[in-house]
């Protein structure tokens, strides 16, 4: 199952260096796990609470490649180029398969939750 890496980034101009750096080096370090972009640092329509920042969302082929990305020495060792100096939340995230019925999950967690 497709799975995902999301970044709520807050940059703040102007942009350090080694985020330029940072930018150049990450898709050598998504490349040997499937990784590509979605978006890239592209300020969201925001319809329901509050966010001003820039979003970034990779796609993985499973999170078990994800996780071997994020983890990865390569990758690692860019963070701090990032990290340093944009604050962010980064999370991975596991996709739906092509059959996800909302409706079927809302039956399954509201009978789980009756008991």
């Amino acid at each position: 199952m497709t799975a995902y890496a999301i970044g709520l980034l807050h940059p703040q101009p102007p942009l350090h260096d080694d985020v330029f750096v940072y930018m150049e080096r990450i898709q050598a370090t998504m490349d040997p796990f499937g990784g590509r972009f979605i978006t890239h640092g592209k300020v969201p329509e925001v319809h329901e609470g509050a966010f001003n920042g820039a979003v970034v969302i990779l796609e993985f082929p499973d999170m078990d490649r994800a996780r071997a990305w994020y983890d990865s020495p390569a990758y690692q060792e860019i963070i701090p180029m990032r990290a340093d100096h944009i604050p962010s939340v980064i999370m991975l995230v596991n996709g739906v398969g092509p059959g996800h019925d909302a409706a079927a999950l809302a039956a399954g967690l509201r009978a789980a939750q009756a008991g």
